[in-house]
């Protein structure tokens, strides 16, 4: 008899730890397309949707069901915050912005003020997709504003940018330093005066309406923590917090 009993609880046990071990909640997070080779290594098991943050802000004020918003620029998750949809975003990295070119370079673009020629095919991000807002940021420092005439795209998000570059499609594009180093050999990189680069901070919140905040408040502290943070310097970007001189 003691030994059915036995059998009859480690067998209730093996069961209710496979029922535990069914309950796992993984976060679906929604981030920057910026993001897309990185955070896969924070956490390979989470649900990811990538796309312009501009985009992914909008959907989560629509009800889409994240866990977690990662922007590439603080404004979004602020609005969502005040708005109640998320919880108060923290800065979790920062980058910067490069020009790109075709490996060829047909059009002979060595500095961004190269890209006052006419002619010259520029592909840029739309304004509300936080790199557009960067580089239209970029120009103005640069008094280069007039630059924006030889536009011939608007993308949707960095990515789209990349891929019409490295494409050939355009001559010239802004995107952010990580994405440049995605397609090693398709594009070369041109580097921006100091004094014309933005401040470009990324911010992260825990979405309101998430029935797994523990598991979202989960990764956001991995992305914060030592090796989250290891992971994201390793693809290129910079410490949350800039190192003071």
């Amino acid at each position: 008899m003691r030994v059915v009993v036995a059998a009859l609880l480690l067998s209730g046990l093996l069961v209710s730890g496979a029922a535990g071990q069914s309950t796992t909640y993984h976060p679906t997070v929604y981030a920057a397309a910026s993001l897309t080779d990185a955070f896969p290594k924070i956490a390979p098991r989470a649900r990811f949707s990538f796309a312009g943050s501009d985009t992914l802000a909008a959907q989560i004020r629509q009800g889409a069901p994240a866990g977690v918003f990662a922007s590439a620029n603080t404004r979004l998750p602020l609005g969502l915050y005040r708005d109640h949809f998320c919880s108060k975003p923290v800065v979790f990295t920062r980058n910067a912005l490069v020009l790109i070119v075709p490996a060829s370079n047909p059009a002979r673009i060595h500095g961004v003020y190269d890209l006052r020629r006419s002619g010259i095919k520029l592909v840029i991000a739309a304004q509300s997709v936080p790199v557009g807002a960067y580089t239209r940021q970029v120009l103005k420092n640069l008094k280069l504003s007039g630059v924006l005439r030889n536009v011939v795209s608007q993308e949707s998000d960095v990515r789209e940018v990349l891929a019409k570059v490295a494409l050939g499609q355009a001559d010239a594009g802004f995107v952010y330093s990580t994405d440049s180093r995605t397609v090693a050999g398709k594009v070369k990189t041109i580097r921006l005066p100091a004094r014309a680069q933005p401040n470009v901070q990324y911010g992260i919140c825990v979405v309101s309406a998430s029935g797994h905040k523990a598991a979202a408040h989960a990764f956001v502290k991995n992305v914060l923590g030592a090796r989250g943070q290891r992971i994201l310097r390793r693809y290129g970007f910079l410490p949350r917090v800039e190192p003071k001189h």
